[in-house]
């Protein structure tokens, strides 16, 4: 996608000039930055890791703060003030940005204002940042406009829409996850305002070779049991009834299936009542995550909710088969009939029938695994991250120093 953002940022916002003697200053508002381990925050994590180490910027974290944070997290933090949510209290819902915040923002004097959230807090500083002259760039995590249906909400939904519209039209630069995103958003909010941020994969920890036939008999799996997989955060937004619904079509169907249920959340406990036979692992990292995911053999992915499918791309680089919602956060990553199969994402019945195609097929879902391994190679963290850096600099619009310009040189290469 073309970018003449320089074109038109000076009609939202006029920054001062950045002293070209000192590393560039990013605040970063985040709605849970350390409360949750999920795809959003990891990705998040790891682009204040890279803005640090690689381009020596400066960066600033305001958000929520979790009593017992769900992983150690990067960066300098400074807490806003929150409640939890109702039924949800991992979660915690920042109460915009008090005097304190604005004081700390005023001597901290960030060149950009990133966005991950348009939550209240980030409403605030999205004001902020427009009073102020400072670029603001959006990045979207999450389809929330999707969670009013699974909460019987459907009638909010267009008033989210346009909120969410309002938010976006208000920033910079706004950073889809896939091009198919950035495309929507482009047709609302104009081709210059919008470029791609997309997510990476570690290869390391993700990879067909953590494949262990040790693993599977310890957990009652035999050689040549088929294992179905769930993995990601155990809330009914991420499609547990249609993932329910599809392992007992399939049993109808005459196939003994034992589901592989990997992750933790407050809905295990229905799930689990739904699919008694299911072995759940429970929270995993590491290592022991990438063995857990690599002992499966067919990812089932009935979520709608995310804007980047950091779920399916792992599975891929483990070597698994991956059945998915035809969303855009799935369509970015997988090809129908060669990396995967996508099918309706309402319909547990489309689900039950790739799901047993793949497994009446062996040699095919053997090969889509293969392919799906091999499309993976393609999204390395390190390039992706730095396409967040670049954007800044578009942002900013002043030429960047000799140092920023050798780094911007080296992430192209």
């Amino acid at each position: 996608m073309a970018s003449h953002f320089h074109r038109t940022r000076s009609i939202l916002s006029s920054p001062s000039p950045r002293k070209a003697d000192r590393p560039l200053r990013v605040a970063l508002f985040s709605g849970n930055y350390d409360c949750v381990r999920d795809g959003a925050n990891q990705a998040l994590n790891k682009l204040v890791h890279h803005l640090e180490s690689k381009h020596r910027a400066t960066v600033r974290v305001y958000s929520p703060r979790a009593r017992i944070p769900a992983f150690a997290a990067e960066g300098d933090i400074r807490a806003v003030r929150s409640l939890g949510l109702p039924g949800r209290p991992e979660y915690r819902l920042a109460l915009g940005l008090p005097r304190a915040t604005r004081a700390d923002l005023d001597g901290f004097s960030p060149d950009i204002v990133h966005l991950s959230a348009p939550d209240w807090l980030g409403w605030q500083a999205l004001g902020y940042a427009r009073r102020m002259g400072i670029p603001a760039v959006a990045s979207l995590h999450t389809r929330f406009e999707t969670y009013a249906d699974y909460y019987r909400l459907s009638f909010l939904r267009p008033v989210i829409e346009r909120y969410l519209d309002r938010f976006y039209g208000r920033c910079d630069r706004i950073l889809a996850p896939t091009r198919s995103i950035a495309e929507d958003l482009a047709r609302v909010h104009g081709e210059d305002r919008v470029g791609i941020w997309g997510r990476g994969v570690d290869r390391a920890r993700f990879h067909p070779a953590l494949r262990s036939d040790a693993w599977r008999a310890s957990h009652g799996y035999d050689g040549d049991d088929v294992v179905p997989l769930f993995f990601g955060r155990l809330v009914l937004e991420k499609g547990l009834d249609l993932f329910a619904e599809t392992i007992a079509s399939l049993r109808a169907r005459g196939h003994r299936l034992r589901p592989l249920i990997v992750g933790e959340g407050p809905a295990r406990g229905w799930l689990a009542q739904r699919l008694p036979n299911a072995t759940f692992t429970g929270h995993l990292e590491g290592e022991e995550l990438g063995r857990a995911i690599a002992s499966a053999d067919i990812l089932v992915n009935p979520s709608v909710t995310e804007a980047f499918g950091n779920v399916n791309l792992e599975a891929m680089a483990s070597g698994l088969c991956v059945v998915s919602a035809n969303v855009p956060s799935a369509s970015a990553l997988v090809t129908h009939g060669r990396t995967g199969l996508l099918v309706d994402p309402t319909d547990a019945a489309a689900y039950a029938d790739a799901v047993e195609q793949s497994i009446r097929q062996p040699h095919r879902r053997r090969w889509m695994s293969a392919m799906a391994s091999a499309q993976a190679d393609r999204y390395d963290w390190g390039e992706i991250l730095s396409q967040v850096y670049r954007s800044y600099v578009d942002c900013l619009g002043d030429p960047p120093t000799s140092a920023t310009a050798e780094e911007l040189t080296s992430c192209a290469g």
